[in-house]
């Protein structure tokens, strides 16, 4: 995969793009049970009070809750607050929203920060609490009892009538010293948050005491927070379509590019690099391989960096709602980490065979569709259904195989993630009666450790199709890291001008790629423009191997083939090609027209070049049969002509092109003596310029050369015409008489 990461550079900025989303998009998501806490903490138990510190209190409740504070916390709260009185400047504007200043004078808020409310929420908290709890106290004589305990008196022995916070307030100072740091101890095991939410009842009293409308306080504080959890959740969604749409794009045009690159690569490979890689193979890793990649892109766009984010977020919000229960999430991480990590050390290895599968599926699929009539002709239906029945087999097999393991990992993650939902409401609810955490904290711990075990199944989704896409960008990577054996020259000649299209070869050995001896020996020999050079031996002996070379399809080992006097490796392969119309031993036809397929040399060709060409390659005969003529369909490969049709329609698209040297690989095997013979007498008489090399087994097709080349066993064993080989070459007359009589051969 890594080998793959240069081709990810064009959609760099849409990566960067979709990672900003991503954290905007987690962002969002990790808020959300944070919100959600809000609501159950401060809008459902504390009545839309979210604070300890009231944004204005009666100057007579304030005096009672400075007496239980220390002389430092008494300055620090009277400076956050201003006395407005009837002869106040702001007086006007604070009647109207406390109504209760037209009879006392009130303290209200100044504008302070959030680290000054938070420094106050426990010192103002504490005293609510306490002045609360003697109001409760005095009604009721076993809490007056109780409460006395911790201030340090009797409260139920106060007379009635008299007023308790007023004689607090004449208690000597050391007394009251030690009174406010004993309330101090007794709430020390309470946190702020606690302390804020035993003390919004309070708050809220205080509120209704001043006039104020208590009434939408709590629904407007719900409906507040439950708006800003929609536009989060709107914000949240918008961001996972546009991350979707640039992965989409990214990974779609990375997919595009890789089948481009993969499709010039193969296109520049030589014909050692097609031996190296089937065609199967080949149309595996342009697909399936590729289509893997494509996939993984998405993912990890999508997941592999969304997950962490979660995750790691997740973590320090849910230690930041309780501390004491991070070990719930720990275990549970562990037991989902060993969890992956056994099934895929399981499925990894069948992972890895899976493309080659894949590829042998391909083989045996294109081999059967190909060679259809072969195979019914020979009854082979059901050994070739037994073969295709073992590839797919295999296939499935190992596709069940991870199936089968892969589908442990669901049930077990959700067991793991219902387990943990279990321990965190069992210890958090212990918690709650312990009053150390809220229950609108418990909530949103669990649903940030649902988002934690979440991204970890997102991870191991990732994991179930990393493997698999790891080895195909290794299989596209070798493809696109194979360098053509042949290449063209930094700077390449040009052939002289007028171009002639002599060809020599100089002592030329070769051999295959892997081989361990040459097939071609000191092979020497010059073919000449205006003649034909024909070359004959038996089944492997070197003749189609020599004709690739001039096109350097294959590579001279040792020595040197030259045109027109200059070696064809300093000249530029498209130069070369342009100079040779070429026909293969295997002709192939496109699906198109037949017009499309002989322009194919020459897009350009007029309609009179097409006609001679066919006429030249005698393929009039049965063009002019079809009602379509030059517009009838070709089916793929060729398949709805028959093989001599075919043959000629090769010949005629290479003579389209008008070359000044053709090469026939044997190319009139499948046509009839009397339709080779019109088509060598058609040739000699059109291309009579031209460098003709014709490779064949017809001594008929032969036997009228310029020059014929005797090989055997990849050496040059006769050279001359017809007549001086049948005296000179005893290979040559071999192959001769065993194809025709003495009075034939004169």
């Amino acid at each position: 995969m890594l080998r793959l990461a240069k081709y990810l550079k064009p959609y760099l900025l849409l990566i960067l793009i979709a990672v900003a989303l991503l954290f905007v998009q987690a962002n969002a998501d990790l808020a959300l049970p944070d919100y959600m806490s809000n609501i159950v903490n401060y809008g459902i138990q504390q009545g839309g009070v979210v604070s300890a510190v009231p944004i204005a209190i009666r100057q007579s409740e304030m005096n009672r809750l400075v007496a239980f504070m220390s002389a430092d916390n008494q300055t620090a709260v009277l400076a956050d607050y201003t006395l407005v009185e009837k002869n106040s400047a702001d007086y006007s504007a604070n009647v109207k929203l406390y109504p209760v200043l037209a009879n006392e004078p009130i303290y209200v808020l100044k504008n302070i920060n959030k680290a000054e409310t938070t420094k106050l929420d426990p010192i103002i908290g504490k005293a609510l609490l306490v002045v609360s709890g003697i109001e409760q106290a005095l009604a009721d004589p076993a809490k007056a009892q109780a409460l006395g305990q911790s201030l340090g008196f009797d409260l139920s022995k106060i007379p009635p009538g008299v007023d308790v916070f007023a004689m607090l307030q004449k208690l000597p100072p050391e007394t009251l010293a030690k009174m406010t740091a004993s309330i101090d101890t007794k709430f020390a095991t309470l946190g702020t948050s606690m302390i804020v939410q035993m003390a919004a009842g309070a708050v809220k009293t205080e509120y209704a005491a001043l006039g104020m409308n208590t009434k939408n306080l709590q629904s407007s504080y719900i409906w507040r927070i439950g708006m800003l959890m929609m536009l989060l959740t709107l914000l949240s969604g918008a961001c996972t379509i546009a991350v979707g749409y640039l992965a989409s794009r990214a990974a779609a045009g990375l997919a595009r590019d890789l089948r481009r690159n993969v499709f010039e690569r193969v296109e520049n490979f030589s014909s050692a690099e097609f031996d190296k890689f089937s065609t199967a193979s080949l149309i595996t890793r342009s697909t399936n391989d590729i289509t893997q990649i494509q996939m993984v892109v998405i993912m990890m766009m999508r997941m592999v960096i969304y997950a962490p984010i979660i995750g790691i977020g997740g973590v320090i919000r849910a230690i930041g709602k309780s501390a004491n229960m991070w070990w719930i999430i720990a275990l549970a991480v562990v037991v989902l980490l060993g969890l992956i990590l056994t099934v895929f050390s399981i499925a990894l290895p069948k992972f890895k065979a899976i493309q080659k599968l894949i590829d042998r599926l391909n083989l045996v699929t294109r081999e059967n569709l190909s060679g259809m009539m072969v195979i019914r002709a020979f009854n082979m239906q059901s050994f070739e259904e037994q073969r295709f029945d073992k590839a797919n087999k295999d296939l499935s097999g190992t596709l069940l195989f991870i199936n089968r393991v892969m589908v442990v990992m669901m049930p077990v993650m959700m067991m793991v993630m219902n387990i943990v939902m279990l321990a965190i409401i069992w210890v958090g609810s212990q918690q709650v009666a312990n009053s150390t955490i809220q229950v609108g904290d418990m909530m949103a711990f669990m649903q940030y450790a649902m988002q934690i075990l979440f991204s970890f199944l997102m991870l191991s989704m990732m994991f179930i199709i990393l493997p698999r896409a790891s080895v195909s960008g290794d299989r596209i990577a070798e493809v696109l890291d194979t360098e053509p054996q042949i290449n063209d020259p930094k700077e390449p000649r040009q052939f002289p001008a007028p171009f002639q299209g002599n060809i020599e070869f100089r002592n030329v050995n070769f051999r295959y790629p892997g081989a361990e001896e040459d097939v071609l020996h000191d092979v020497s020999f010059t073919a000449k423009p205006g003649q034909t050079t024909a070359f004959i031996g038996t089944t492997g002996s070197g003749k189609s191997t020599i004709v690739s070379l001039i096109p350097r399809f294959y590579e001279a080992s040792e020595g040197a083939v030259m045109v027109d006097g200059i070696d064809i490796r300093e000249v530029s392969q498209h130069d070369l090609h342009d100079r040779i119309g070429f026909v293969p031993q295997k002709s192939n036809l496109f699906s198109g027209t037949i017009e499309s397929n002989l322009r194919y040399a020459d897009e350009n060709a007029s309609e009179g070049d097409l006609k001679l060409a066919a006429d030249i390659a005698q393929a009039s005969e049965f063009i002019d049969t079809r009602p379509e003529g030059l517009q009838a369909e070709v089916a793929q490969g060729g398949m709805n002509v028959s093989g001599g049709q075919k043959q000629r329609l090769a010949i005629a698209r290479a003579l389209v092109k008008k070359a000044p040297i053709y090469i026939f690989d044997d190319s009139f095997s499948a046509l009839d003596y009397k339709t080779d013979a019109a088509l060598r007498r058609a040739l000699k008489e059109h291309t009579s310029a031209s460098t003709l090399l014709i490779v064949t087994q017809r001594i008929a097709t032969v036997k009228n050369a310029e020059q014929i080349i005797v090989l055997d066993e990849g050496r040059i064993v006769g050279k001359g015409t017809h007549h001086e080989l049948m005296k000179d070459c005893v290979v040559y007359r071999g192959i001769a008489l065993s194809q025709l009589s003495k009075e034939e051969l004169a």
